[in-house]
Order: structure tokens, then C-alpha cells, then sequence
């Protein structure tokens, strides 16, 4: 979920974080993070300070989501969102930091680090004690977490991928179960596999999107992300794309890449009506931001190639809006506010 789990190699997209950081917090919703932590149960100095300090982290990177989940998500959830999305986000960093011997060595003493903490249940790393706390209220969490370090492990040699198949195993290996780490948070507990699958639909959406539309800036770290065989279909070379040129062919390579993540997005769609109403109006959102990122990737077409695109801030604010109303209606009537 942009994903403010966008996570998956998903960047901090400092743009699209300026658009959203005006917008204030809906006063009517917990009017303050102290107030959140207390409906969250979460009274312990140590934790309070230690889930804070992740608030802070993702407030920061991912602006536009935790602005989404402060507007739309009730209390109780929220530390647990920020919980799992700081984990994420420091793994993420762990992998994509220095050289690859030293990656390598750090992946591996993270890891040892974070499977020491679910085998005891005692960590001092103030990423993995909230985490931890976290999984007190979601034990399912401990199988999820293991199931994305072994798929982030993978992540480290990343050389691009060869055809469409070698995209999808990474949606399965790296992208899903990195998502279902914030996305399990809203599963209704009732068919799991279902959930699941609908899941599966909006990474892989979601995931193509991030990128074609980060293209330019993976490009310039020496990372090709579209897969070798949608190139060769459209006699694209790697240096038609980071030379940025202009052509019939990267147009429609783009082109092509946007439309199958809109229909993976718009398959996606289904998982809204998945999740718990009083969860329902924030991934509904959430969706909807992702499909006016679409549309403006696909205004601006092979100028991705120059930078990525980003949804008009009116166009955003009515999405987070249109959430709002149907937060507040569930709030009044335990409707889903559709």
C-alpha cells in the first residue's frame, strides 16, 4: 500500500511528501498522538518514547501516508501501523546502504538481530521493541516478519529482471509479504486467502507503478527495473532509457508498463471491501491515490524518464476528503459509508 507500505523498495518520494505536509491532522480523531498511544493501550514510558520516535521516522519519509493513516485509521491501529512500517523501512535501508560485501554483512547481522528478538521476545533496538509489543496484540506478525527477511534477503543481489516471470517471483518473494506486514493489520480475520489474493492484485499493481514512475531516479543508481523482454517488444535499449530519449517505443514501453499497473491497481480494488469497515475508508483512499499517481505518470510519459510524476495536490486533498467523510460516517453509524 502506498503501501505507506509502498514499502518493497519503495522510496520516500520527497515531492509527493511536500504536497501533503500543509495539511493538518484531524482534530476530531484522537486531537493528539499521547491520546492515540493511550487507545492503543501502550502505557510504558520505554515503548511510548520508542513508538514515537517511529512516528517521527515515517512521518518524515512517507508524509502522504502517515497523513492518510492519521486522517483515516482509528487510534487503536495506528502505533501498530507505524510499528511495522518503521521495521520495514529500517530493513529497507539495512539492504540498499553502502557496498554489496557490506550489505551483505549488515543484512546478516540484522536479521540475526531481528530472529533473536522473535525467538526471546526481548530486544534493547528501539526499532524492534515496539515491533515486538506490536506482535503482542498481533502474534501473527512473528511468521510475516520471517517471511519478508527471507525474501529480503534475495533483494540484495538485485540484477533486474529477465521477463515478466522473474518480475512476478519478486512480487511474491519480496513486494506481497513485505506489504502484508501493514496490510494483515486489516484483514477482518475471515477469508484469509481471499485477503490475501486481493493483496497480491494491489502490490503487484502498485509495485510496477513505483517503478515506471521512479525509472529516472533507479536509473541513476544503476538499477533497471522494467523487465528485459517488455524492452526487446519495443526495440528499447537500457541506453534509450537513461539517455531519457524520446521515442515511439520508450512512449510505448511506459505506456504499456502504466496500463498493466492501472488494471492490477483496479483488480485491487476488491480489497477495500475485504477489510474491516472502520479500516475500509483509509484503503479506499489509499487506492485512489494510487490510480491518480497512474494518471499522472501517464500525462507525463517519457518525461519519467527525467523525473517521476505526482498526483495534483487538489486532486489528493479531495481523495483524503472523500475518506474523512466516510471515517466520520462509519464513526456516527457503523456504516461503510460507500
Amino acid at each position: 500500500m502506498m503501501t505507506i507500505t509502498k514499502i518493497p523498495r519503495r522510496k520516500a518520494h520527497a515531492a509527493q511528501s511536500d504536497a501533503f505536509a500543509p495539511l493538518p491532522e484531524r482534530p476530531a480523531m484522537t486531537d493528539t498522538w499521547n491520546h492515540v498511544l493511550d487507545s492503543a493501550g501502550i502505557h510504558d514510558p520505554r515503548l511510548r518514547e520508542d513508538y514515537t520516535r517511529q512516528r517521527a521516522l515515517v512521518a518524515r519519509y512517507r508524509r502522504h501516508a502517515y497523513v492518510a493513516v492519521r486522517l483515516l485509521l482509528p487510534g487503536p491501529v495506528i502505533p501498530h501501523v507505524i510499528a511495522t512500517t518503521a521495521f520495514m523501512h529500517h530493513t529497507d535501508t539495512v539492504l540498499d546502504e553502502g557496498a554489496l560485501p557490506d550489505r551483505v554483512a549488515a543484512s546478516r547481522t540484522w536479521g540475526a538481530a531481528v530472529r533473536d528478538a522473535l525467538e526471546t521476545g526481548l530486544s534493547d533496538h528501539p526499532v524492534l521493541r515496539p515491533l515486538l509489543h506490536t506482535m503482542t496484540i498481533h502474534p501473527w506478525l512473528a511468521g510475516q516478519v520471517e517471511e519478508f527477511l527471507a525474501g529480503a534477503a534475495a533483494d540484495l543481489d538485485f540484477a533486474g529482471f529477465a521477463a515478466e516471470a522473474d518480475y512476478q517471483e519478486y512480487v511474491d518473494v519480496y513486494a506481497l509479504p513485505a506489504f502484508m506486514l501493514v496490510a494483515g493489520l486489516f484483514a477482518p480475520g475471515t477469508d484469509k486467502a481471499g485477503f490475501r489474493a486481493a493483496c497480491r492484485s494491489h502490490i503487484d499493481g502498485s509495485q510496477r507503478l513505483d517503478f515506471v514512475n521512479d525509472i529516472a531516479e533507479d536509473l541513476a543508481g544503476g538499477r533497471l527495473t522494467l523487465p528485459a523482454t517488455a524492452l526487446k517488444r519495443h526495440d528499447v535499449s537500457r541506453a534509450d532509457l537513461e539517455e531519457a530519449r524520446d521515442t515511439p517505443g520508450t512512449a510505448a514501453l511506459l505506456r504499456d508498463q502504466l496500463a498493466q499497473a492501472r488494471a492490477d491497481l483496479l483488480a485491487g480494488r476488491r480489497l477495500a471491501g475485504l477489510t474491516a469497515p472502520a479500516h475500509r475508508p483509509f484503503v479506499q483512499a489509499l487506492i485512489a491515490l494510487e490510480l491518480l499517481t497512474v494518471e499522472a505518470a501517464a500525462r507525463k510519459g517519457t518525461a519519467l524518464l527525467r523525473g517521476s510524476a505526482r498526483p495534483s495536490v487538489p486532486a489528493s486533498l479531495r481523495v483524503l476528503a472523500r475518506g474523512l467523510v466516510r471515517t466520520r460516517r462509519i464513526s456516527r453509524t457503523g456504516r461503510t459509508g460507500r
